[in-house]
């Protein structure tokens, strides 16, 4: 695991790949670009770009799952969404997004053996939402270099203050509060965290209470609604109501596909949310 004191050093794409960042936070360089992920982030690498992963904000390091995917895999999954590839593979990353999160919740579940789902699977049902995503209408939360154009000091900030959302997910977070913590005014708090990561910071909250409430749902058999209060939801009628805008099914249909139910996972999961969550 890489941290600050570790030397960054040039690697290579050699497939295209997913990768979904499940904890932790790095710096990713590539093509004259810089961007910072967090938890929830996806990672797109396209065959022979070189890039460089950097741990200069977080001691922890990171953890990713990727799925690698061969140039006819691709043009598949791109013709199924009905594009064509196209520069889409040239993303180089989004930013926590709901509908792609709760996916990847989904693949880590498949991956660790807690889901009857294959992980093959799981892993063309994040390939084939992110490609939809992109070609979509949501361009405009597409991961932006904008941590290249804040000065280290503030890159740090927007992330550990991301890592301290992340910790404290489940419990009531304001925006005085963070950005008192942060050392800025709630005004360049704000803006500075949209800047850097691509999601304001109540949004980046909101999606992690989500992420962890998919990891629940995947792997263990607690009601719903206790699910919903432990990650950090106090109306359940909420909580359902923005699970289905992230997921395209309910928290119950969620677990049923967790548990290699086909028809949802064909009818609803492989087609995706229709609305991105605000």
């Amino acid at each position: 695991m890489a941290g600050p004191a570790d030397m960054p050093f040039i690697e290579r794409h050699e497939a295209f790949s997913v990768s979904y960042v499940r904890r932790g936070s790095f710096g990713y360089r590539v093509r004259g670009e810089a961007f910072e992920l967090v938890a929830g982030s996806i990672l797109i690498g396209h065959p022979g770009d070189e890039y460089v992963c950097t741990h200069e904000h977080h001691a922890g390091g990171d953890e990713c799952l990727s799925f690698q995917f061969s140039p006819a895999l691709v043009d598949t999954i791109s013709a199924r969404a009905g594009i064509r590839q196209g520069d889409i593979w040239r993303t180089a990353c989004l930013p926590p997004l709901a509908e792609l999160m709760v996916l990847g919740e989904l693949a880590q579940a498949a991956a660790e053996g807690r889901s009857d789902i294959g992980l093959d699977e799981a892993g063309m049902l994040l390939a084939a939402r992110f490609v939809r995503t992109v070609a979509g209408e949501k361009r405009a939360l597409i991961c932006r270099p904008g941590a290249s154009r804040a000065r280290r000091g503030d890159r740090r900030r927007a992330v550990e203050a991301a890592l301290r959302l992340d910790d404290r997910a489940s419990e009531p977070n304001d925006l005085d509060t963070i950005a008192a913590e942060a050392g800025l005014s709630p005004f360049h708090f704000l803006r500075l965290f949209a800047r850097v990561l691509g999601v304001t910071p109540h949004q980046y909250l909101v999606r992690a209470r989500l992420r962890r409430a998919a990891r629940l749902l995947a792997e263990e058999e607690r009601p719903i609604t206790e699910i919903a209060f432990d990650v950090g939801f106090g109306d359940l009628s909420n909580f359902v109501r923005s699970f289905r805008r992230a997921a395209g099914v309910s928290p119950r249909g969620f677990r049923q596909a967790a548990k290699g139910y086909r028809q949802i996972i064909r009818e609803r999961l492989a087609a995706g949310a229709v609305n991105s969550l605000q």
